[in-house]
C-alpha cells in the first residue's frame, strides 16, 4: 500500500502546531500589555474574549489557528480513508499537497495581511482540492 498521501497530512499537523506556537508568542505579550494575568483570569474565559482588546494582527493568528482546527479535520479523515483504501498515490497525493500548500498560504496571508479577497480565494481553491479528494474517497469506497 502506498501511503505517500500521509506526508501532506503530517506536514499540516506540524504547521498547525507552528501556528499554535506563533499564536502563543504573540498573544501572551499582548495579554501582559493589557494587564491580564492568566492566574487571575475569570473562570470560563476564552481566548476569543480578549480579541477586541488586542491588535488585530494579534487576533488574526488565533483566528487562523481556529480555522486549522475546522475544515482540515475533514482533510485528515479523507486522507486516512484514501490511505486505507490503497488510493493514496498519484492524483490524490497531488491534491493533498495542493490542499496543504494552499492552507499554509492561507495561514500566512491571514496572519500577516488578512485582506479578504485573497484569503477567500485561497480558502476556495483549498476547498476545491478537498472536494476532489472527498469524491475520490467516495469512488474508491463505494
Amino acid at each position: 500500500m502506498n501511503n505517500s498521501i500521509l506526508a501532506p497530512a503530517a506536514i499540516l499537523v506540524a504547521w498547525s502546531l507552528l501556528m499554535l506556537l506563533w499564536l502563543v508568542i504573540t498573544r501572551l505579550p499582548a495579554m501582559s500589555k493589557m494587564g491580564m494575568n492568566l492566574a487571575t483570569a475569570k473562570p470560563g474565559g476564552r481566548g476569543a474574549d480578549i480579541d477586541p482588546n488586542v491588535a488585530p494582527s494579534v487576533a488574526w493568528k488565533s483566528h487562523n489557528y481556529a480555522h486549522l482546527m475546522e475544515q482540515p479535520t475533514l482533510f485528515y479523515a479523507v486522507v486516512a480513508i484514501l490511505a486505507l483504501a490503497g488510493a493514496g498515490a498519484g492524483v490524490n497525493t497531488t491534491l493533498a499537497w495542493a490542499y496543504v500548500g494552499l492552507r499554509i498560504a492561507h495561514s500566512l496571508w491571514q496572519s500577516l495581511v488578512n485582506t479578504i479577497p485573497v484569503r477567500f480565494a485561497l480558502f476556495l481553491f483549498s476547498t476545491l482540492c478537498l472536494i476532489a479528494l472527498a469524491v475520490n474517497a467516495l469512488r474508491v469506497t463505494l
